[in-house]
């Protein structure tokens, strides 16, 4: 039995080395997301062979004598049958595995070299820490105090002039029994919420929201590794903003105009209203083409940054990604204004090949 857990250990060891030399290639493409769970991520792992037992009839005779190669071990020689002709290529070995998101984040973390996260808000949560430093009359047997439940039967019998000193016995009932109980206190939790703001106007194509999609899962995995409570808000915007859920997100088909502001001003009043700086920290990531609408709304949007959101962030991150109908004007604006803020990161990805620099620089500072 523990030869065999043995095996399996050093097995899984080779699958992790695969899936690390591997990491890569899956930081640029859609292959995980597909087959992300809840807590666990299933990935294709291509030319690893599994050993296996072969059930089959044991040839006849064996020993040493003359023979040739390809003769069967009865002496008799002739040719196989089979459908199909023969191939140079070997066969493709697909096995999937499931590794748990926390460890694939462990995995994004050494590859990217990410810093841990120190936290900035505090909230305080009811948690299953705690003592259990209290006594009840009910709860379940393994929880009963033994001494505790053995003293009351004890004192009751002796009041009730039961007690006999030469057959001492004691028989405890419902009401003697006693529980430990535990003492729940609110315990200083770190929480944070991301939002995740993507310009849905006609000139942001399917390309350019599969890459925003790959940025936002390997995102949400690194921050989900840091913070045990993660709230994530998916907006939408074209020449307004609006809440939806993860699925519409990715999969919104709109056409129009841009405005810009529009997406800041719901993230600051989600802020104010729901996530407040004191008890959240809070990762606003903007995903565009880099157009606007107008250079006032530019304006607009850089003067609630500076003054209204990123005084109350860990860190807001903007990633424009490369369209073939986007000018890629907005991010020169906010470099040029605000590249002196230490909590604005800007990010340009002409293609899937940058993705994973582009994740290093919205994480890779530690905030």
């Amino acid at each position: 039995m523990f030869r065999i857990e043995a095996d399996r250990a050093r097995f899984r060891e080779i699958v992790r080395g695969r899936i690390r030399e591997d990491l890569r290639r899956y930081l640029s493409t859609g292959e995980l997301i597909g087959r992300a769970g809840e807590h666990a991520v299933s990935i294709p792992l291509p030319q690893i062979e599994l050993p296996r037992f072969v059930f089959g009839q044991n040839p006849k005779g064996g020993g040493k004598g003359e023979g040739k190669p390809g003769d069967s071990a009865d002496g008799e020689v002739g040719e196989g049958e089979g459908a199909g002709s023969a191939g140079e290529n070997p066969g493709a070995h697909i096995l999937e595995v499931e590794v748990e998101l926390e460890e694939l984040a462990e995995m994004l973390g050494e590859e990217l070299q990410l810093p841990n996260i120190q936290p900035r808000g505090v909230k305080e949560l009811d948690t299953d820490g705690g003592r259990y430093n209290r006594v009840r009359n009910s709860g379940p047997n393994s929880l009963r105090l033994f001494r505790r439940t053995f003293k009351n039967a004890l004192k009751r019998t002796i009041a009730s002039g039961l007690y006999d000193p030469l057959d001492p016995r004691i028989v405890p009932i419902r009401e003697d029994f006693r529980y430990r109980m535990k003492k729940s206190s609110p315990q200083p939790d770190s929480s944070a919420v991301v939002f995740h703001m993507m310009d849905v106007s006609g000139s942001m194509g399917r390309e350019q929201k599969e890459v925003v999609r790959i940025k936002a899962f390997w995102i949400d995995t690194w921050l989900r590794s840091q913070y045990k409570n993660l709230d994530v808000v998916y907006i939408v915007h074209d020449a307004v903003a609006r809440i939806v859920d993860q699925h519409t997100f990715f999969h919104l088909r709109e056409s129009g105009g841009t405005k810009i502001s529009s997406a800041y001003e719901l993230c600051l009043k989600q802020i104010m209203e729901r996530y407040r700086p004191e008890d959240y920290n809070i990762y606003p990531f903007h995903y565009s083409d880099g157009d606007n609408w107008s250079a006032r709304d530019t304006e607009l949007c850089i003067s609630t940054l500076r003054d209204e959101i990123l005084p109350r962030v860990n860190q807001f991150c903007y990633g424009q990604v490369k369209s073939a109908h986007g000018s890629g004007q907005f991010k020169k604006d906010l470099d040029g204004a605000l590249s002196a803020v230490e909590t604005l990161v800007t990010t340009a990805v002409n293609d899937r090949a940058d993705v994973p620099e582009a994740i290093r620089s919205f994480l890779g500072q530690g905030r």
